[in-house]
């Protein structure tokens, strides 16, 4: 299982983004399970509507993770926050990619990210083009 973060979601919106068509074909791959945390949902939503004022591609983004991983949709709950901010304070992290880290960590998921400079350069996840998948 690819527990998939919200850069690689945005990757996906954006073809200028190095990420895009590697992320794009990952997620259309339907027999190819995914994962996302619930709190994914409003980092899409704040990065696509706000930040970037593409609210409409924003909304579509959020129905497909809810389509894509609607099984593996995880609620981030007060166990898994605690574990993330152990993983934040340890790598110097942000308690929300922490509990990307956290959320794999827990599930034995391999979390797949577009954050190379927290994530990727740090082996706690792959990139997009560095994910297995069949």
């Amino acid at each position: 299982m690819h527990l998939i973060d919200a850069s690689v979601w945005v990757a996906i919106a954006d073809p200028a983004d190095r990420f895009h068509a590697t992320a794009h074909a990952m997620v259309a791959k339907v027999e190819m399970p995914l994962a996302a945390l619930d709190l994914t949902l409003y980092e899409v939503a704040n990065v696509m509507g706000p930040k970037k004022g593409q609210a409409r591609e924003g909304r579509f983004l959020v129905k497909l993770i809810e389509k894509r991983c609607r099984e593996s949709l995880v609620a981030v709950d007060s166990d898994l926050l605690e574990s993330a901010l152990e993983v934040a304070a340890e790598h110097g992290l942000t308690a929300y990619d922490a509990a990307y880290v956290a959320a794999a960590r827990r599930h034995g998921w391999t979390l797949v990210s577009a954050d190379v400079a927290d994530l990727v350069s740090k082996g706690l996840a792959v990139a997009p083009d560095g994910a297995d998948y069949p």
